[in-house]
């Protein structure tokens, strides 16, 4: 069957990781976001994925390749121009992304699956959730999930009736005049014709604009409502609550070298002095120092080093990260030189002094 991962992005709410890396390769317990669903799918049969890229595409095309590492096929669908030897993105929108890769080769020709390439969808069944398209009988479904009432400012909002078929969306209410608290969570299920609604070569969303449009033409639209766990990772909160969650999970890599403390291969850790607090993570050559203390859940990623004294708490290191002598850190997110809390906003001038790439002379 065929699937498309909706990759192309700028992932501006993730700032500062995606300064360098596009949305859906930030890595979660090691593993680009991406990944996930690459496997995912490939576990429901998806076996033929079209990945739409715009923003940094050359670090998902070279990480993903041809897909055979999955046992899948993967193609790539770039939305941009080159000119003079820099890679320009214009993004074409959700739904206009489906349209460009169709047009071009009329790829969609049975129901496709269209999934968001920046969320976790922890056990979600794609087969089934196609079987209830199918009974649906509708031209397009999409999975919903229950959100919290306070949150629902955050997402947009699906309004359906109890035989599923949806009759309005909401785009980002404020709690009291939400409809519903169903979210959308950008998992798609579409038959080929919806391809048809779609104008080509411009800027267009599934959500805004071509499930407004399904609605208008009053044709079916189907919601799906399904036991399954959605991590949307579209703010840098939300980036940091999945890793904690994903982290009390214990589903860690590496050698259990002490309960609930992870190691890679060749880390240089003073197990005597350093006190470490489980769960936690610890990357293959990273080096912690003398009386550092480590409370997690916390993950350090290869190459960092946390030099003598440094305290960090329930913090994300990504690789190659140094945390200089006596810094303390708590609930942050660290990438080599750029340092947030867990709600994305800068920490101190002095926090930020504590930190450098591990690449760089100690001082």
């Amino acid at each position: 069957m065929k699937a498309m991962i909706l990759a192309a992005g700028k992932g501006t709410r993730m700032r500062p990781l995606s300064h360098a890396l596009p949305k859906p390769m930030i890595p979660l317990l090691g593993k680009p976001v991406m990944e996930y669903l690459v496997e995912q799918l490939a576990a429901h049969g998806f076996n033929r994925i079209m990945v739409n890229v715009s923003y940094l595409p050359q670090i998902i095309e070279r990480y993903f390749g041809d897909g055979r590492r999955w046992g899948v096929e993967i193609g790539y669908s770039f939305e941009g121009v080159i000119g003079n030897g820099e890679v320009v993105s214009e993004p074409v929108g959700s739904a206009g992304g489906l349209k460009k890769v169709h047009d071009h080769s009329g790829f969609f020709d049975d129901t496709f699956l269209v999934v968001c390439g920046d969320t976790m969808l922890e056990g979600l069944d794609l087969t089934a959730a196609v079987r209830k398209h199918w009974q649906s009988g509708c031209i397009a479904s999409l999975a919903v999930c229950e959100v919290p009432r306070e949150r629902v400012s955050d997402y947009g909002v699906v309004v359906c009736g109890g035989d599923g078929r949806v009759s309005s969306f909401q785009e980002k209410p404020a709690a009291g005049e939400a409809r519903s608290n169903l979210a959308n969570t950008g998992v798609y299920i579409f038959e080929p014709q919806v391809l048809d609604l779609i104008p080509p070569a411009e800027f267009f969303d599934i959500g805004t604009d071509l499930f407004p449009l399904i609605l208008q033409k009053n044709l079916p639209l189907n919601a799906i409502r399904m036991p399954f766990t959605w991590m949307d990772i579209g703010h840098l909160q939300d980036y940091w609550a999945t890793s904690q969650k994903l982290m009390r999970g214990g589903a860690m890599p590496g050698v259990e070298t002490y309960p609930k403390v992870w190691t890679g291969l060749n880390v240089a850790v003073d197990w005597r002095s350093a006190n470490i607090t489980g769960p936690v993570y610890i990357g293959a050559g990273a080096r912690v120092e003398a009386d550092c203390t480590i409370t997690g859940p916390a993950w350090i990623g290869h190459g960092c080093h946390l030099q003598s004294g440094a305290k960090l708490h329930r913090c994300i290191l990504l690789e190659y990260t140094r945390i200089k002598s006596g810094v303390s850190l708590r609930d942050a997110v660290v990438f080599q030189k750029n340092c947030v809390d867990k709600n994305g906003e800068p920490l101190s001038a002095a926090a930020a002094r504590g930190i450098a790439d591990a690449r760089e002379a100690a001082d």
